[in-house]
């Protein structure tokens, strides 16, 4: 295949997307490599666990700020900065390879800016629903929940766009549906964890805000309460 000499041959990577990604990475080779003795000496051990002692986000500790109406920023933190911080390489690299996939489609439709605060929102969104519908001590960690809510957004563009084609806009649920199976299948086998609900909690805030961020969505979802 030739292409045109001023076109790269692969399409860009947007730069909010490539610079999530770079730092989920780079948080998770100062770690793996530390762990190896390969940085910071015999104390670089530890990091990983320090860091998720300090920026993982816990269910207890949101219960007890809004029992208390405290709200310290050492605990705020928690709830967007748990996507930096993954139990080992392969958590990472699972959520940094999605990161690409699908931010790069929901960049490309939004921009990079909505991009940004979807993905935030997402962060909280997840962390919200883990931390209200659950009660466990398991801190929540990695950016799957914030990737979940790039693949709602993602599922809200193609529901309009089957719409716009006279398709069945159901289809646009495979995805999603389709990870939920492979989670179950592999707590069934493996015995998993209670991080879908943080999963399926970021998946609920992308599909919404996708409705207001997406341009012109805010101007359409008034029309539609005004037809109603």
């Amino acid at each position: 295949m030739v292409h045109p000499h001023n076109e790269p041959p692969l399409n860009p990577m947007p730069p909010v997307v490539m610079a999530l990604f770079i730092v989920i990475v780079g948080v998770e080779a100062v770690f793996s490599l530390g762990s190896y003795g390969i940085v910071g000496g015999p104390a670089a051990v530890g990091w990983r666990l320090d860091a998720m002692e300090r920026f993982a986000f816990l269910a207890p500790v949101l219960q007890w700020m809004l029992q208390t109406g405290q709200f310290p920023a050492e605990h705020v933190i928690r709830l967007f900065s748990y996507p930096f911080v993954h139990g080992n390489f392969t958590h990472a690299l699972f959520a940094g390879v999605m990161l690409l996939a699908m931010g790069k489609m929901v960049a490309e439709a939004l921009g990079s800016l909505r991009t940004a605060v979807l993905f935030f929102a997402s962060t909280l969104g997840g962390a919200l629903a883990y931390g209200l519908l659950l009660d466990t001590r398991v801190p929540l960690i990695g950016a799957f929940p914030p990737v979940y809510g790039l693949i709602g957004a993602f599922t809200y563009l193609l529901w309009l766009r089957l719409g716009q084609m006279g398709a069945q806009q159901i289809r646009a649920f495979s995805l999603i549906g389709m990870l939920l199976a492979i989670q179950l299948l592999f707590g069934l086998i493996f015995g998993g964890s209670q991080d879908w609900v943080a999963d399926l909690g970021g998946f609920a805030t992308g599909f919404l805000l996708a409705t207001v961020l997406i341009p012109g969505g805010w101007a359409r979802l008034l029309a539609r309460f005004r037809r109603d």
